[in-house]
């Protein structure tokens, strides 16, 4: 889509289901002296469902994303992490053509897991607040 905000890019996710249900756009945004990736999607044709609102599943798979990459992009080299648990509260719909952003924030991070919380805008509007739960699947130490 041509008509994605200044500062986002591409997310060139690993080829998959995220190609399917995005496409997805990041951008560094630095709030409260944190620097975060925001993560962005256009609402399309693919995302609508019978009554003509976003389903419930693609902002779910945005607040799961949105969520994983914050803990995937907190070290380098970058983390492999899988979802233990993700919650969901939604609060109003997505329409068509809506440019939604997920804020995502790492609340606790240990060695093997991590917690997370955040919310999915349009606009000023508060679509969903989020937390879930990750696996670090970080390799075993040698010997």
């Amino acid at each position: 889509m041509s008509d994605i905000p200044d500062g986002y890019s591409p997310a060139n996710f690993a080829i998959g289901f995220l190609d399917v249900a995005g496409p997805y756009y990041l951008k560094e945004v630095e709030k409260d002296g944190h620097t975060f990736t925001r993560v962005g999607l256009r609402v399309g044709d693919s995302h609508i469902n019978y009554v003509k609102l976003a389903h419930g599943g693609v902002l779910t798979t945005l607040a799961d994303v949105a969520l994983s990459y914050q803990v995937h992009a907190s070290e380098m080299p970058r983390l492999n992490v899988v979802t233990n648990s993700l919650t969901t509260n939604f609060l109003s719909g997505a329409k068509l053509g809506d440019w939604l952003e997920a804020d995502a924030r790492i609340d606790r991070m240990g060695g093997r897991i991590a917690y997370t919380s955040g919310t999915i805008r349009c606009g000023e509007e508060v679509l969903m607040t989020m937390s879930g739960v990750f696996t670090i699947l970080r390799p075993k130490p040698e010997g």
